[in-house]
């Protein structure tokens, strides 16, 4: 087994912190686009665009087929504005899957045709010393909070004449913090820091001279998180697509934000058997700390490229965190084992070479979960057809 290259931590961090400073809720990710892609230009990863945005990478092998993908998602929640109100502050609708319990007492930027405004995020009833305990009984919806502006607005007409729209993104501060323990805490690590870690497995591999085994393709989508992601994005003969992404640590979730999560299941249903496992035994054999994991709500790049029709083995690679769509926090741990178990895949041959080339009627190339005598092997003993079956003509 050859040495794997080890991650390059420091510049895992600085691009990480690099990318939360850039505003990339879904629909508004042209900035992170082009940062991402002059990082690829930097190690030496050739690409191509599409036309929204989505960056396909190609790290060569000794062979083009079959091809692998990676894949890692640059945009993020946010909010867009719905409604410019009578008093002069926003209604605000949800960009992704999020609660507004979390969006409650944050900073944000208002991106207008013509420039930016701040402001916060409050509930309707923002004052203790004006409603009293009314504050704590006030419903958690995104009917129930607004955003005041930084500005002399106090009617709807203030708003227009600021130059403020219906359809304007709302982008929330990322507040990070890398403290001495190791732990990162922002709002947007999901995916930010997959992105970083899947960056510095590519720098690595680059630095060490190492040749894939075969062609793999890392792939950076813009949107992810309202569920199209990776849908258009695999024009090759891709057999084996890994996402990349965040793995919630909460009671009932198996994950730690030590380690890399593997996903056997999501909201889409289970992942590739031979694949997540091939995964798994990659980690084993390289000493890298991982747990597998289930997520019950939750849909990846890799779910959206299956629903596309692309016939392709799928598994989910995913970094420790908690609080996920909150304020996040993980751990240089969990993203040095995923940036590494990722290493460790680009470099691994295929999981079956076959994959090339559909079975076309044989099952000689066709994969086993387990030996037939194996799996159907029971505790549970049953009778033999023979013994409870006779032909007619023994009846008489």
């Amino acid at each position: 087994m050859q040495q794997l290259p080890e991650p390059d931590l420091d510049y895992l961090q600085k691009v990480l912190l690099e990318m939360l400073a850039i505003p990339s809720p879904t629909g508004f990710t042209d900035t992170i686009v082009r940062y991402v892609a002059e990082r690829l230009e930097e190690i030496g990863i050739p690409f191509e665009m599409t036309r929204r945005g989505t960056i396909r990478g190609t790290l060569k092998g000794k062979q083009s087929s079959p091809d692998r993908a990676v894949s890692a998602h640059l945009d993020t929640i946010g909010a867009i504005v719905r409604e410019l109100q009578d008093n002069g502050r926003l209604g605000l609708a949800a960009v992704g899957c999020w609660s507004s319990r979390f969006a409650e007492g944050s900073r944000v930027s208002v991106f207008t045709d013509h420039g930016v405004i701040r402001g916060s995020v409050l509930p309707l009833m923002a004052s203790g010393h004006a409603f009293n305990t009314a504050v704590d009984q006030l419903p958690i919806s995104w009917d129930h909070v607004e955003l005041r502006l930084d500005a002399y607005c106090s009617t709807r007409a203030d708003c227009e004449s600021l130059g403020i729209s219906v359809g304007d993104f709302v982008a929330f501060d990322p507040l990070p913090e890398f403290t001495e323990s190791g732990h990162i805490s922002a709002r947007h690590l999901d995916d930010k820091a997959g992105v970083a870690a899947l960056l510095t497995a590519l720098k690595a591999i680059k630095e060490s001279g190492i040749e894939p085994e075969i062609d793999c393709h890392p792939l950076f989508t813009i949107t992810e998180e309202v569920g199209s992601g990776a849908a258009a994005a695999l024009p090759w003969d891709v057999s084996e697509f890994v996402g990349i992404d965040i793995a919630p640590v909460a009671p009932g979730q198996q994950s730690s934000e030590h380690t890399v999560s593997v996903a056997m299941q999501d909201s889409g249903g289970p992942y590739d058997y031979h694949l997540s496992r091939q995964l798994l035994r990659l980690a084993e054999e390289n000493e890298v700390p991982v747990r597998r994991d289930l997520f019950r709500y939750y849909h990846s790049d890799a779910q959206s490229a299956v629903t596309a029709g692309h016939d392709i083995r799928t598994a989910l690679l995913a970094f420790g965190c908690d609080a996920t769509h909150g304020y996040e926090r993980t751990h240089i741990d969990s993203l040095k084992a995923l940036s590494r178990l990722l290493a460790a895949y680009l470099l691994s041959p295929p999981v079956f070479a076959s994959d090339a080339q559909p079975a076309q009627g044989s099952l000689e190339r066709f994969s086993h979960q387990l030996e037939h005598d194996a799996q159907m092997e029971s505790d549970t003993r049953l009778p033999t057809v023979d013994s409870l079956w006779r032909p007619r003509d023994q009846d008489a």
